[in-house]
C-alpha cells in the first residue's frame, strides 16, 4: 500500500469506487462544510476539496480536508499549481500529511482572470505532472526536490485530473501517459456527457494498457435543468453535452428536468460500469450534494464498503 488511504484499498481490491466534492465556503464557516458532508457520508468513499476553485478565495483545502476527517469523511485534497512554488507546495503536503489526509488531486488550477483576484499573479513554479513527480518522489524516495530527506513517513495516493474531451483530441491519451509515467495512482476525469467521445478516450487508454496502471474515476455532473444543460456546452471549456442531451432535457416540462437530468445520470453510471479499464465514478453534484445519497441508491451502488 502506498498510503493508508481507504480509497486506494477500495481500487486495489477491485471494487467499483464512489468519490464525489465539496465546495469549501468563502470564510471561516465551518456550518457550511458540515451540512454538506452530512449528505454525503457513508454515501461515497472519497470527498474531494477543491483548491480556491475558478480562483475565487475560498477556506483552503487542507483546512476544509481536516474538518472533514474529524466528521468523519475521507478527503481528496486538491492541490493547484497557480498559487505555490514548489517551497509552498512541500510544505502544505507535509502539514496535510501530518493532519491525517491520504489522498490528493494534483491540479494546474483555474486562470486568476476567472476569480476575484484577476490582478493576482500566478506562480506556475512547476506544473501538474511535475507535481505528480514531486509527490511520488517525497513517498517513494523519502526526499523533497532538491534531494534533502523527509523527516518521517510522508503518505499519499496520488490523483489528478483528465479531460478527453478537450481538442486537439490525439493529444488527450498521451497527457494522460505522461502523468502515469510520472507517477499518478488514480485519475477522475472531467465531467462527461459526449459518451461516445469517452468511449473512444478509453478505447485508446487500453490500447496503450494505461489502464492496467492508473486507476480511472469516471466523472460526472447530474444536470439540473435544460439550461445548465445549455450553459455546460456553450460556456464551460472542455466539456460537450450532445445535442439530443439538450433536446432531452428541453423536452420535458421545467418541474422535471431536474429528474429527467438524474435519470440520464443513472443510465451513464450504468454504461460506465461496463466500460473495460473504468474503476468507478466521481459525482460532481455542483450544489446539490442532497441528490448525492439518491443517485448512487438507485444507482445500485449501496451500502458502500466499510473503511
Amino acid at each position: 500500500m502506498k498510503s493508508n488511504s481507504n480509497l486506494e484499498k477500495i481500487l486495489e481490491s477491485g471494487k467499483f469506487a464512489v468519490t464525489s466534492e465539496l465546495g469549501p465556503p468563502k470564510g471561516p464557516d465551518v456550518s457550511a462544510i458540515e451540512k454538506k458532508a452530512a449528505f454525503l457520508k457513508g454515501n461515497v468513499d472519497a470527498v474531494n476539496l477543491t483548491d480556491n476553485q475558478t480562483a475565487i478565495v475560498r477556506l483552503s483545502s487542507i483546512a476544509s480536508a481536516h474538518i472533514l476527517i474529524e466528521l468523519g469523511l475521507e478527503p481528496v485534497m486538491q492541490m493547484v499549481c497557480r498559487d505555490r512554488n514548489r517551497i509552498a507546495m512541500q510544505s502544505d503536503l507535509f502539514g496535510a500529511c501530518a493532519l491525517g489526509v491520504r489522498n490528493m488531486l494534483c491540479l494546474s488550477g483555474d486562470h486568476q482572470c476567472f476569480g476575484n483576484h484577476p490582478t493576482a499573479k500566478s506562480v506556475y513554479d512547476i506544473d501538474s505532472i511535475q507535481l505528480i513527480a514531486t509527490v511520488k518522489k517525497m513517498r517513494d524516495d523519502g526526499k523533497v526536490i532538491c534531494g534533502d530527506d523527509i523527516e518521517g513517513a510522508f503518505e499519499m495516493f496520488i490523483g489528478a485530473a483528465e479531460n478527453p474531451f478537450a481538442d486537439p483530441f490525439e493529444t488527450r491519451v498521451p497527457r494522460l501517459a505522461k502523468k502515469v509515467a510520472a507517477g499518478v495512482d488514480f485519475i477522475q476525469t472531467q465531467c462527461i456527457y459526449d459518451m461516445n467521445r469517452f468511449k473512444e478516450w478509453m478505447r485508446g487508454v487500453r490500447e496503450r494498457g494505461l489502464d492496467k496502471k492508473v486507476h480511472i474515476l469516471a466523472g460526472l455532473a447530474p444536470l439540473k435543468s435544460a439550461g445548465m444543460a445549455n450553459y455546460m456546452n456553450k460556456k464551460v471549456a472542455g466539456v460537450s453535452v450532445p445535442e439530443d442531451i439538450i433536446n432531452r432535457m428541453k423536452g420535458v416540462p421545467k418541474e422535471q428536468q431536474a429528474e429527467e437530468g438524474i435519470k440520464i445520470c443513472l443510465e451513464q453510471i450504468e454504461e460506465i460500469k461496463q466500460i473495460e479499464g473504468v474503476h468507478g465514478v466521481h459525482i460532481m453534484a455542483i450544489e446539490w450534494e442532497h441528490k448525492v445519497r439518491e443517485i448512487v441508491e438507485r444507482a445500485g451502488l449501496l451500502p458502500r464498503p466499510a473503511a
